[in-house]
């Protein structure tokens, strides 16, 4: 009896010591994204002198990123004028999936993530468009999709007289992490 006390002590402090995080999901964010039929490509480096993502503590800060077409080209133009507000909001989502991918390279895991705290998304339109927060539905929509509801977050939806190589959006975001 002597020898089971102290194999279930030990076990306890055995147990006690190590460190491991608790699951933050009951599911795989990775093999969500699979089923949602999103594929991760690397987010190459920026040809600026700024980096993809800079995480303090437990906080990650992304640059703001443009929608892109699969052969690597910028969707262009003022919403409500040379986009419509659905074409905005795919290019918006498309945004979001790149954001993924440069939080996976940062954090590696995705599973890490606790929460997505800020978005801040601009829209390339006209002075009387009033449609922002439509277009970057698409990005946090996607959000909700692959984090559930820790994908909801504080956000801006504002609307630019003109954004970087014409892109009809730049959206940044703030994402807490896991620590180690």
């Amino acid at each position: 009896m002597k020898y089971i006390y102290l194999l279930a002590i030990g076990l306890f402090f055995t147990s006690c010591s190590q460190n491991t995080s608790p699951a933050l999901y009951d599911y795989d964010v990775e093999k969500r994204l699979e089923e949602l039929g999103i594929e991760l490509e690397s987010p190459g480096n920026p040809v600026a002198n700024y980096v993809n993502a800079v995480t303090s503590n437990s906080l990650v800060f992304l640059a703001g990123k443009g929608p892109q077409t699969d052969d690597k080209k910028y969707i262009t133009g003022k919403v409500g004028q040379d986009l419509s507000v659905e074409d905005a909001y795919k290019a918006a989502r498309k945004v979001g999936i790149t954001q993924l991918a440069s939080l996976k390279q940062e954090i590696g895991d995705l599973n890490k993530v606790v929460r997505i705290v800020k978005v801040v998304g601009m829209v390339n339109a006209p002075a009387d468009f009033t449609q922002h927060s439509s277009v970057i539905n698409g990005y946090s929509d996607l959000m909700v999709e692959v984090f559930g509801e820790r994908g909801k977050h504080a956000r801006v939806a504002v609307g630019m007289v003109s954004l970087p190589l014409d892109m009809a959006c730049e959206i940044e975001m703030i994402v807490e992490i896991q620590g180690e």
